[in-house]
């Protein structure tokens, strides 16, 4: 089959690789639908991240089940599901907490000798314990097929900021970063009942969508600008506070802009030489931090129903699609920052 390997920094190429088979009576082999390109793998294409040469990649992605091996019992060939980024076992106690990114025997998609998400099908370890069966007709809807995608990461990314940053009915939230998870942020807490909604971006077409999404005021100003912008709007800074970046700086304006007693989700991937934190200001306000890699798989039996029925509808995240043979330029699209988030069509 066809697959997305990396091979060094800005080297992304699409390659014959071996057809995914059951190995363990728990796998199935999935044939992907449907799969995109996150932010966080730029990190890979930058180089900011190691890869040895030839490593698979992409760890968002549905699709139909192909074959199940003797000891899967949630599912058969043919039917349609979703894999959260992560595999977990569904029986250790992290995945009975709703941790499921803690899980031992779980892993990443594209990690060194799995399958990655960017190709023609994946082998799934551990069916049951991390796949989540959508309905049937869904394949034929390209737009919900579309919004089911984000369920896979930044959707459940997006709510798990917003549950650390404790967003409640009425509470005044600030979000940074205007990235793909930075937006289903907005979304997420909307969805909440955030009852204002600040996005921190500069990129128009972004905001737009954050809007859509529920943003109700925008500030395009950066670092110590932003800070001022946002603690004028406020009246002190915001309740909870959405990090969706992952760099020194932007964890100094969530700090900055977080009112005392407040909170911070943060989900960007930490990047970079520093935290951005200083516990002393954080003490001496009372400001809470909580987030980290999102247990996405615990989040999907909750926000499924809504992306099925439309009230929630991740989709316009998605702002260039292409096919496989497509992928490195994917890349590059979203690297020079002229796509926000790219699909994936095998």
């Amino acid at each position: 089959m066809r697959a997305t390997v990396i091979h060094a920094p800005h080297d992304i190429r699409v390659e014959e690789v071996p057809d995914p088979a059951v190995q363990q009576p728990t796998d199935v082999v999935l044939r992907v639908l449907r799969a995109c390109i996150c932010g966080s793998d730029l990190w890979a294409y930058r180089g900011e991240s190691a890869r040895q040469p030839g490593q698979r990649i992409g760890h968002e992605f549905l699709g139909i089940v192909e074959e199940a091996g003797a000891e899967v019992t949630g599912f058969r060939p043919g039917d349609l599901v979703v894999a959260p980024f992560v595999w977990s076992d569904g029986s250790c106690e992290y995945c009975a907490a709703g941790l499921q990114t803690s899980c031992p025997r779980g892993g990443f998609w594209g990690s060194v000798g799995s399958d990655g998400g960017q190709g023609e099908a994946v082998r799934v370890p551990f069916a049951d314990g991390t796949l989540v069966k959508l309905p049937a007709e869904a394949a034929s809807d390209d737009r919900l097929l579309t919004a089911l995608l984000a369920l896979s990461d930044v959707l459940g990314t997006g709510h798990h900021a917003a549950v650390g940053a404790g967003v409640t009915r009425g509470t005044t939230v600030a979000v940074v970063g205007d990235g793909a998870v930075g937006l289903c942020g907005v979304l997420a807490a909307k969805r909440l009942g955030a009852e204002r909604i600040i996005a921190l971006g500069r990129h128009e077409a972004r905001t737009d969508i954050a809007r859509t999404f529920g943003a109700t005021d925008v500030v395009a100003e950066r670092g110590d600008a932003a800070v001022e912008a946002v603690r004028e709007l406020t009246g002190g800074g915001a309740h909870a506070v959405i990090e969706a970046v992952g760099t020194e700086q932007a964890m100094r304006t969530a700090v900055g802009i977080t009112r005392d007693g407040g909170a911070i989700g943060y989900v960007g991937v930490p990047h970079g030489s520093g935290t951005g934190l200083d516990l002393s200001v954080m003490f001496d306000r009372n400001i809470s931090l909580r987030g980290g890699v999102a247990p996405v798989r615990a989040y999907i039996p909750e926000l499924l129903p809504d992306v099925l029925d439309g009230s929630v509808d991740p989709s316009p995240v998605f702002d260039l699609a292409v096919g496989l043979d497509g992928v490195p330029a994917g890349y590059r699209a979203m690297d020079e920052r002229t796509a926000l988030k790219v699909l994936v069509k095998p």
